[in-house]
């Protein structure tokens, strides 16, 4: 037994409609890693539970495997709006959604992320956002979803740390140039406090206190 396995032994069950989701994720999906998995998933479930949100917004929803945590997590009366870029990926995506008793917390987006922040539920302030979307936009994507959160809201990034590119001297590419201009940013800003977690893939957690 490795440590993954024992850490993953003594954290919550996903429940079967999510391990379905992961399930066909690997069998149907190109690069199946860009799911959360369920370490993160149930910290991501965990982190709504606490937060107790009224609207999320999440940035790549992919398989919906996060979509569907966080639903999880949410209230009844509350609404989690999730963007995709790949509009191949609608027809699985509400799949995954219509099997789960939480998929009516959620609404899909499809298009470009950048093209939609500003138009999903205009007028209302969000109090959580989940970054999961293209690597080189974060920086953008950060300033944006900043400016549609309330204060002591959250904002969760995920692949903050990108395979450890982002401590590298050498040449680099543009999505570890992205993530790289991301942590500055966050790391710079006085308007947040934040915490990176060396969980899967990096996972940067931001609260807004200014």
């Amino acid at each position: 037994m490795t440590l993954d396995d024992y850490i993953s032994a003594h954290t919550s069950p996903e429940p079967p409609e999510i391990t379905e989701a992961d399930r066909a994720t690997h069998l149907y999906l190109y690069n199946p890693r860009m799911c959360s998995g369920h370490l993160q998933g149930r910290l991501l479930k965990m982190l709504v539970s606490m937060a107790r949100p009224r609207l999320v917004m999440e940035l790549g929803t992919f398989s919906a495997y996060s979509a569907l945590c966080m639903a999880e997590g949410l209230a009844e009366g509350s609404m989690l709006h999730t963007i995709e870029a790949n509009d191949e990926l609608e027809d699985f995506i509400r799949s995954n959604l219509a099997r789960s008793p939480h998929g009516h917390k959620v609404r899909l987006h499809i298009g470009d992320a950048a093209h939609l922040i500003d138009k999903i539920a205009p007028g209302e302030m969000f109090d959580m956002a989940f970054i999961d979307a293209d690597k080189r936009n974060y920086p953008l994507y950060y300033e944006m979803v900043k400016r549609r959160l309330r204060k002591g809201g959250f904002i969760v990034a995920d692949n903050t740390l990108w395979d450890g590119h982002v401590i590298e001297t050498e040449r680099r590419d543009p999505d570890t140039e992205g993530i790289m201009r991301f942590n500055d940013m966050v790391a710079g800003d006085p308007d947040v406090e934040q915490v990176i977690l060396q969980l899967r893939d990096g996972l940067t957690i931001i609260r807004l206190i200014g």
